[in-house]
């Protein structure tokens, strides 16, 4: 019995010495109670809405401000005609478009019904459809409030129509999302781990002493795995089209380079994590909870940004899965080309510039 409680006496100051099992253990519970705590939520705020309004009358422009009043919507300022509906949502400038009638007011004395429009991005299926249900309702609350409780002696209805998702199905956000997910597992956990073995066996340090220079070591240990994650995603492609139905509508030619693009930052990443890990073990752990865990919370993947608080709106920004997301659902789902997703390609440029530069330094650093 003695032998067994000086066993755990043991674990225990080998737990507390270890400064990374006390983060996971204490401090790893509560960032995650924070964040499902602000993050899960089936509510949207803030949804960028654009308005068209040919008539300017006074109701209209009172259902304009009672949308803009509420804490759904966002003002995403007034077009002029329908055709900017399509640039407005490549562009993300937003996400549903309110279409009055021409001479709005005069149509429900003289008519006796009205109509208005709602056209929605639907490449997020869920969002879309929560959208659509708020627009509603402020709308209906409108017209109630203004007879008060008498009967409308008039019909209102609003006619959405779901762009780029029209049977609303929820497997066009997750094709991009588990590619972003399964893409920066698999790219940076299989880099990190193998790199950190090397170092682990002892295997690095002949290769450091060799005539190669880091960035030729970090380039040749990443060519494979560049390769093998291409070919994944590739597959991850062809089964959301085969198997799920999900379109291609964009250029398949600049997917595979945003593809490629972001295989390379996440192989950055993994060779990042493996120049500061000294174990496998410890390069898995970062590599699981420091990649997995955000992507699937930060990204986009499954709960929406606008919903979270700024400063974790803020921090998905260096979430490269975000970006990814974003380029994806444009390309795949509404058929934009560069000139949409420059930004975001941009951004996942320089993370990746940075992170090999990173990664060449700290080798450069062991060499001396």
């Amino acid at each position: 019995m003695s032998r067994f409680w000086g066993f755990v006496i043991k674990e225990y100051r080998h737990i507390f010495r270890d400064s990374r099992t006390l983060v996971i253990l204490f401090v790893l519970p509560i960032v995650m109670i924070i964040l499902f705590g602000y993050v899960v939520s089936n509510e949207l705020k803030n949804i960028d809405l654009a308005i068209l309004d040919p008539s300017g009358d006074p109701v209209s422009r009172e259902i304009s401000q009672k949308m803009y009043s509420s804490p759904y919507f966002a003002p995403a300022g007034y077009i002029i005609s329908e055709e900017q509906i399509d640039t407005l949502f490549r562009s993300q400038a937003a996400k549903m478009v309110l279409i009055f009638d021409p001479e709005f007011e005069e149509k429900i004395y003289r008519e006796g019904k009205v109509s208005l429009r709602l056209v929605v991005d639907a490449s997020d299926a869920n969002s879309a459809l929560l959208s659509v249900n708020y627009a509603r309702a402020i709308i209906i609350e409108y017209f109630k409030t203004w007879q008060g409780d008498i009967t409308l002696p008039w019909r209102v209805t609003a006619k959405p129509r779901m762009m780029y998702n029209p049977k609303m199905k929820g497997v066009y956000m997750f094709v991009p999302g588990l590619m972003a997910l399964i893409l920066m597992l698999i790219s940076a956990l299989m880099t990190s781990v193998t790199i950190t073995r090397e170092k682990e066996f002892g295997t690095m340090e002949p290769l450091l002493a060799s005539p190669l220079n880091p960035l030729e070591i970090i380039l040749g240990k990443v060519t494979p795995y560049v390769t093998l994650s291409f070919v994944n995603a590739v597959t991850i492609i062809v089964l959301g089209v085969v198997v799920f139905d999900v379109p291609i509508v964009g250029n398949i030619f600049l997917l595979l380079f945003e593809c490629l693009l972001y295989i390379t930052l996440a192989l950055s990443l993994g060779v990042f994590i493996s120049s500061a890990a000294r174990t496998q073990q410890v390069a898995m752990v970062l590599s699981l909870i420091g990649l997995m865990l955000p992507t699937i919370i930060l990204s986009g993947f499954i709960f929406p940004i606008d919903n979270m608080p700024i400063a974790l709106q803020w921090f998905s920004s260096v979430m490269p899965a975000k970006w990814f997301i974003i380029i994806v659902k444009n390309i795949m789902l509404k058929g934009a080309g560069i000139e949409y997703v420059w930004k975001e390609t941009l951004i996942m440029l320089g993370m990746t510039l940075f992170f090999v530069f990173m990664a060449v330094r700290r080798f450069k650093t062991r060499l001396e």
